[in-house]
């Protein structure tokens, strides 16, 4: 451990003395000076890219919201144009040649978004809602800056998507334009590649991909702008992320739904049949007891494994933020347990609750399944597991819903659907062109926090399509959140800490003029 250590110490050191040279200083200065001068106007603009709806699989919504980070590209100076196929959301695709540039840095951010329910939120979704700080902190909504006001960087921006994943957009808008004003050249090609398709598992990313291959066989290494940055506040880099799957479970009562006071005790209770069989896929102590749920996870290399060692240890204060007396695995670490593949009940349903509850024993109860792969796993695998699991517990499994015959002659009756997913991914830390953006995020981290503030994971918790560059394209990628932790990501009142997007112009102006 302690020679692991040492070299990736040393290699830290080389390549930071080489980030600190005189060309990446001047275009974090130039960003930074561009950004405090403008920031009122880079709130606004931030809050117009947001008012776009983009509601993950809405055709009609996504193709507004990219032709509007289209136009805000070339606005830019940046050659940008939409890659369409049919039926597919576009992707925005965008280019910045240099001539001697030194190499080609791929660009990735998505600005789709998750589906969203207006009733759940305290102001609109697509309405952005300026606040003095977090609404759970006190904070009060306030009108938009303008340009002779100053900002205050715990103000926080409430809308859909301003966590998860139009923040890194921004940033660089805003780096590429205080470049263009300051007259400062970036060190590297740079490739925009701004996904439509993310919250849906970017299905035909690949397709894309092939539509342009001449144009991004050259990049050397590419960045995943998304995700948040460490639960200490500190910033985050990951050097990969973990594969994702769902799958739904469904079990069978009656043929309708029954009278409770009519045929209770009597009559199979399905609530009651779903529970006992999702407690039988994972104990008290968190661990998944589905046989061969961790044969297959790779284990860690000793460089990914030293930064996961070297990763600051935040479970207790986490804790105590969210409330928890355990967690899953203790004492294993929230890193530590981001390794291994999860098994979670992500949603259930068996009749209604609260004013909605009825009297009655619904003749069906469904369980959605989320399921976190890691490198090694393979999604067809681990469903076959899942399936052999249930028919263990005394289930005939079906792929639709059973006949009357089927039900006359099978007492347990599961359907099962979903699994399909995509798999983990991860780059070796080695690599010579993750070695110099790890410096020049050292740099940026440096600055705007203090010295040793940035954090390396071996991989994120959640899931970007990084398998389809690092696995197909043999390409290495890593993960560079700029997102604050507390941001309710995927949930109501979604925001966005200014602090962060602040912190994204100043990674992305140190990273754009790495030597």
């Amino acid at each position: 451990m302690t020679t692991v250590l040492l070299r990736l110490t040393l290699l830290c050191g080389c390549v930071v003395g080489l980030a600190g040279a005189a060309a990446a200083q001047t275009g974090a200065e130039v960003a930074r000076a561009y950004r405090e001068a403008h920031a009122p106007a880079i709130v606004r603009d931030y809050a117009e890219m947001l008012a776009y709806p983009n509601r993950a699989r809405d055709l009609d919504d996504v193709t507004r919201a990219a032709a509007y980070i289209r136009n805000k590209l070339r606005d830019a100076g940046v050659d940008t144009r939409l890659l369409t196929l049919d039926g597919v959301p576009p992707l925005v695709f965008g280019e910045l040649r240099v001539p001697g540039a030194q190499r080609t840095l791929g660009l990735y951010a998505h600005y789709d978004g998750q589906p969203v329910d207006p009733s759940n939120w305290t102001h609109p979704p697509f309405e952005p809602t300026l606040y003095t700080s977090a609404m759970d902190s006190g904070g009060r909504p306030r009108g938009l800056p303008a340009d002779t006001e100053g900002v205050d960087p715990e103000w926080r921006v409430y809308a859909r998507s301003a966590g998860d994943d139009k923040a890194p957009i921004q940033a660089l808008l805003s780096v590429i334009h205080a470049f263009r004003d300051g007259e400062v050249t970036p060190t590297s090609n740079l490739i925009f590649f701004f996904d439509g398709q993310e919250e849906a598992g970017s299905p035909r990313l690949g397709d894309y991909m092939e539509l342009v291959r001449e144009r991004v066989e050259g990049v050397d290494v590419w960045l995943f702008c998304d995700g948040p940055a460490h639960q200490s506040g500190r910033p985050l880099l990951a050097l990969g992320a973990r594969g994702s799957m769902g799958m739904e479970v469904t079990v069978y009562g009656a043929t309708r739904n029954l009278h409770s006071g009519h045929y209770g005790n009597w009559a199979p209770d399905t609530g009651m049949i779903l529970a006992r069989l999702l407690s039988s896929m994972k104990d008290e102590t968190g661990r998944v007891s589905i046989d061969g749920w961790y044969d297959t996870a790779e284990p860690l290399s000793e460089e990914a494994d030293a930064a996961l060692r070297a990763m600051p240890d935040w479970d207790s204060q986490l804790k105590q933020e969210l409330g928890l007396a355990r967690t899953e695995g203790e004492p294993q670490t929230l890193p530590e347990r981001l390794m291994v593949p999860a098994l979670n009940v992500r949603g259930m349903t068996s009749g209604n609750t609260g004013p909605l509850a009825r009297n009655i024993i619904p003749n069906t109860a469904v369980a959605a399944l989320g399921i976190r792969l890691v490198q090694g796993n393979d999604p067809a695998h681990l469903r076959r597991l899942v399936v052999a699991h249930i028919e263990r517990q005394g289930f005939h499994v079906v792929a639709d819903d059973p006949d009357l015959d089927a039900r006359l002659r099978h007492p347990l009756i599961a359907k099962v659907t979903g699994g399909g997913g995509s798999v983990a991914a991860r780059t070796s830390i080695s690599d010579p062109f993750v070695m110099q953006v790890i410096a020049a995020a050292t740099d940026a981290a440096d600055r705007a926090f203090v010295e040793g503030a940035l954090v390396i994971s071996p991989g994120l918790g959640g899931t970007l399509p990084i398998a389809l560059f690092t696995d197909v394209w043999q390409k290495p990628a890593l993960v560079v959140p700029i997102a604050n932790h507390d941001n309710n990501q995927h949930a109501p009142d979604e925001n966005l800490r200014l602090a962060n997007l602040w912190y994204g112009i100043d990674l992305f102006a140190e990273i754009l003029t790495m030597p």
